[in-house]
């Protein structure tokens, strides 16, 4: 098996958002944000070369939407999409299946384009099988209030008018050493991957758990739909990694990619911090 984690881009969000009822007080000790309240956050994709499948996890924004789409988020720096596959030796038609951790513009705009005919749109990466969860294709095809910002249609529809659509029903195993488990907290049926690499387990933590500074149960983002059920679900995966020894791969942590975990009074925490780097061969 062979591993890979690349920042496709930096962007920044408002620290409020991000960690919800957690006062600017206690939080700012731990992350910081400038003088707009903004926090800088990655959109790093992980890549998992395994058997006869190269899976790629998330695709961050893309590029479809114009300038005032993007203006609030700010986006800089990062490798982008396809220079960072290509920085690991991949093209887009190596890719044989992206899964996508959930439907929210920052996770899966960059799996499709704009069409080079000028009309329409294609798969950025068209042999390969998209996999999301039923249970959050049905949720997004729907829309809501709260999500349709999130939730746009040049990002979702393309993938299913493809025929290349997978619906994941449950959890469990997608590839060999490649499961999903799927949680209901942060936008109904969001997937985690959990990736078993010779003597360690990894797990993606994607929404659930944006940064090291959300490890605290009660630390969590207004992004949430039910923050109740991002608390539960959040005990349940950090309880297995805990008592698995499993290291947890942080998407928009901009300085720590990986901590490993220890109990402590406060509940359980980060023990080690360290680069994905040192764990790329196993």
């Amino acid at each position: 098996m062979k591993l890979h984690l690349f920042n496709i881009s930096n962007f920044k969000v408002d620290g409020g958002a991000m960690f919800g009822v957690v006062p600017k007080a206690l939080w700012s000790r731990v992350y910081p944000s400038d003088e707009n309240n903004l926090l800088v956050l990655t959109l790093r994709s992980l890549v998992v070369e395994t058997g006869d499948n190269i899976i790629l996890v998330d695709t961050g924004w893309g590029d479809k939407q114009d300038e005032k789409f993007f203006r609030h988020v700010h986006l800089h720096n990062g490798e982008g999409l396809i220079q960072g596959l290509r920085n690991r030796g991949y093209s887009p038609d190596d890719i044989t299946d992206v899964v996508l951790t959930h439907l929210h513009a920052d996770h899966c705009g960059g799996g499709v384009i704009r069409s080079k005919t000028g009309t329409g749109y294609e798969l950025t990466f068209p042999n390969a099988i998209y996999h999301v969860s039923r249970t959050q294709w049905e949720w997004a095809s729907e829309n809501n209030l709260r999500e349709e910002d999130a939730f746009l249609e040049e990002n979702i529809l393309p993938v299913a008018q493809s025929g290349r659509l997978n619906l994941v029903d449950e959890e469990g195993e997608l590839f060999e050493g490649f499961s999903v488990r799927i949680c209901y907290g942060h936008t109904p049926g969001l997937m985690i991957p959990v990736v078993k690499c010779d003597e360690r387990t990894l797990v993606y933590t994607g929404d659930l758990i944006p940064t090291v500074a959300h490890l605290p149960l009660i630390w969590n983002m207004s992004y949430d739909i039910e923050s109740l059920k991002t608390i539960k679900e959040k005990e349940r995966i950090l309880t297995e990694a805990l008592k698995g020894g499993y290291t947890l791969v942080f998407q928009h942590d901009e300085f720590v990619e990986c901590c490993t975990l220890e109990m402590t009074q406060k509940g359980i925490r980060a023990k080690e911090r360290f680069n994905f780097s040192e764990i790329t061969h196993c």
